[in-house]
């Protein structure tokens, strides 16, 4: 994180693959420093380019997030039902690009086949065990996710249960989630 910018915070997300279906959740909160600025944005977003539904969940800056939501869709529209490649090339612009290395944000994505985490070092990685989590919280998230995979719960109550522990642990982390199911 640029050091002209005080300690931006507030974002667990988390996305889990069980059956057929994939969810996405994000909390709501935002903080600057140790003051809360905001309880209730909205960090998961369903985009639908050329018809085929993604799913996005963002941590980091939301004006950069935005901007890589933007690049994505861009990406999606140019390779319709091919989230592999588009994030590819979203990773490959957004590490080589000037303008863009500097945007300071993560993003979860899926298209309820694969889910992704993508960052600006050109990573583009698929998750061990069907569970990613970024963010403030994101380890807490993945911790208790990871640990209720295997009981018979459905995808979107592990990605809620794991908010909730994420919530209690995570100063930075608060229980309105905004979420978001897929399926393949």
């Amino acid at each position: 994180m640029s050091e002209d910018f005080p300690g931006w915070h507030g974002t667990t997300i988390i996305g889990v693959r069980k059956g057929n279906q994939v969810v996405v959740a994000g909390d709501g909160q935002v903080s600057l420093g140790n003051t809360v600025i905001k309880g209730t944005a909205r960090k998961v977003r369903r985009l639908s380019p050329g018809g085929h539904d993604v799913v996005a969940g963002f941590a980091g800056s939301t004006a950069d997030a935005f901007t890589l939501l933007e690049r994505l869709e861009a990406k999606l529209e140019a390779t319709p039902g091919q989230l592999a490649r588009a994030a590819v090339e979203l990773a490959k612009d957004w590490r080589t690009d000037k303008y863009l290395q500097k945007l300071e944000a993560m993003l979860i994505v899926t298209d309820g086949r694969d889910l992704y985490v993508i960052t600006g070092a050109g990573d583009v990685l698929e998750p061990e065990h069907d569970v990613a989590a970024i963010g403030s919280g994101g380890n807490f998230a993945l911790a208790a996710a990871r640990g209720l995979m295997e009981s018979d719960l459905d995808a979107e109550t592990v990605a809620r249960k794991a908010m909730a522990i994420a919530a209690d642990i995570c100063v930075f982390t608060n229980g309105k989630l905004t979420v978001e199911a897929i399926s393949a």
